[in-house]
């Protein structure tokens, strides 16, 4: 995917800010980062322990990661991909607070038939990151906010991948929400994006989207969220920065962790991650570089 850097503001609103009436919640910041395709090349393990110590001197609550942690496993042997899910486990404690992990589509294990791997492995697809990591989809609170983590990837059986929310994980959002009040605000995390400008603003108004993309069905997913306080959508996956505001939610596709595949920047934008404030029912955010040099080539 091709990289590039953009704030992008669709409805007015001031870097991020949201007012509401409530001041029921306390404040709170956490830390979005995305696409961090960890790898033993490129000086990526010491770019992302910079990262990481640059979160850790924030102190924030937690971590929201937003896929694509791992250089790639779609079309690799399982010894490769062995070694990158136990190098991103080992890396990532050393942050100092709770990380919550999207998966993204490279971390869907040999569904590319160049990978040579069969489909009865027992890790094939989604479930060597279930395995690893943890739960494709899931959801928590805190201090007054509700925050779902959703798993965006779907495998097409033809060695390849499209955006979507499956019908499983659409069932648990009508149930999960069900437990909420309508009132609470609530961020979700995904790695394709539900809507993005990525498409229209590099080439051209009237640019269609591909199904690897964005989520193909964005909208039967977020009617869902019609009647509940939706206030925040983290997304990845483009390695773009863009904050569109429209019917009272952010869609904020973050910049990437790695920047250009930790081959430095892309058209200008930087590695770095999203840094999240909360405030009452209020939040703000800010893209922050974290100061990593690629290597020259």
């Amino acid at each position: 995917m091709v990289i590039f850097g953009l704030i992008w503001f669709f409805i007015s609103c001031n870097s991020g800010n949201v007012t509401t009436q409530s001041e029921d919640n306390e404040s709170f910041t956490f830390v979005f980062m995305t696409d961090i395709h960890l790898q033993p090349e490129r000086n990526a393990v010491e770019g992302f322990r910079q990262a990481i110590d640059s979160v850790n001197k924030f102190n924030p609550d937690f971590i929201i990661t937003g896929g694509d942690l791992v250089m790639d496993v779609l079309g690799q042997n399982y010894q490769r991909a062995d070694l990158l899910y136990n190098l991103y486990e080992k890396t990532v404690k050393s942050f100092n607070m709770p990380v919550y992990n999207t998966m993204g589509n490279h971390e869907v294990f040999g569904i590319y038939e160049k990978s040579g791997v069969e489909k009865n492995h027992p890790e094939y697809g989604e479930k060597m990151y279930e395995n690893r990591i943890g739960k494709r989809y899931y959801s928590f609170d805190h201090k007054g906010w509700h925050f779902l983590i959703l798993d965006s990837v779907e495998d097409t059986d033809e060695s390849s991948y499209i955006g979507k929310v499956d019908d499983e994980q659409m069932e648990w959002i009508k149930s999960d929400l069900e437990k909420s009040n309508h009132s609470t605000p609530i961020v979700v995390s995904v790695h394709i994006p539900f809507i993005t400008s990525y498409m229209q603003i590099f080439y051209g108004s009237l640019e269609p989207n591909s199904e690897s993309l964005v989520i193909t069905n964005s909208k039967e997913v977020l009617e869902l969220f019609k009647d509940y306080n939706l206030k925040l959508v983290l997304q990845g996956h483009l390695h773009f920065l863009e904050d569109i505001y429209v019917q009272g939610t952010h869609f904020i596709t973050a910049g990437a962790v790695c920047a250009r595949w930790w081959k430095g920047t892309g058209h200008g934008m930087e590695e770095g991650f999203l840094v999240v404030n909360i405030n009452g029912d209020d939040f703000n955010w800010e893209y922050f570089d974290y100061g990593w040099e690629a290597e020259e080539e």
